[in-house]
């Protein structure tokens, strides 16, 4: 099948992409490590030792940047739907987050531990219509937000991408209510002429009821 001219376009910039060719040096999986990397270098998100979930982590460059900022004495936990290549110091569960036995897998593999960040650089399929693909990366930034509320211990972060338009500030405010700041990030790896924006939330509300009662459910 011919390529269009727009795919054709894509390709030659991603080609000539500064951060495609980094990543390609340093042995990242995706040009989105960039991102993860510079939102962290601001925000301090990573220290040794914390227990980090990625969802939608495939094909892993977040996962791979967050094993080493947590070192040996951390964990962390990539979950997608997606097969996804193994990675030395990750734990791999390829399934659907918001079904509840992925979920109860991801408690047990944390055995009663809360979460200290959520991570999601999830977006959707693009359709190239405008309103649908909007609603469904606001959809996708709230599954993350219902994900973290069942697993992150009080005080946690989580850190979500979604995308400036319909549904954003309703999104923000979701994110208020539970958690005590929140701001948003743009980072330079990040595409000018993309939409795409990560909110960061700090200090979940919450507490370990939530965690202990999805368990036992």
């Amino acid at each position: 099948m011919p390529r269009t001219k727009s795919s054709q376009r894509w390709i030659a910039r991603h080609v000539k992409d500064e951060y495609v060719k980094r990543a390609q040096k340093e042995g990242f999986r995706s040009r989105a490590a960039y991102k993860l990397a510079e939102i962290d270098a601001r925000d301090h998100l990573f220290r040794a030792g914390l227990t980090v979930v990625d969802l939608g982590a495939a094909p892993g460059g977040w996962s791979q940047y967050a094993v080493k900022r947590v070192g040996p004495g951390g964990r962390v936990l990539a979950v997608d739907i997606l097969p996804m290549e193994p990675l030395q110091g990750v734990e791999l569960i390829q399934g659907d987050f918001t079904e509840a036995a992925v979920l109860n897998l991801v408690l047990e593999r944390l055995q009663g531990r809360g979460v200290d960040l959520v991570i999601s650089d999830m977006a959707p399929n693009i359709s190239g219509v405008a309103a649908s693909d909007q609603a469904r990366s606001v959809y996708l930034a709230e599954l993350a937000l219902e994900f973290a509320a069942k697993t992150l211990r009080p005080g946690a972060t989580l850190l979500v991408k979604t995308f400036q338009g319909e549904g954003f500030d309703a999104l923000r405010r979701q994110m208020r209510e539970r958690f005590e700041k929140l701001a948003t990030r743009k980072p330079k790896a990040s595409r000018a002429e993309s939409r795409e924006i990560y909110l960061l939330a700090r200090g979940f509300r919450g507490d370990r009821g939530c965690i202990e009662s999805v368990a036992a459910s």
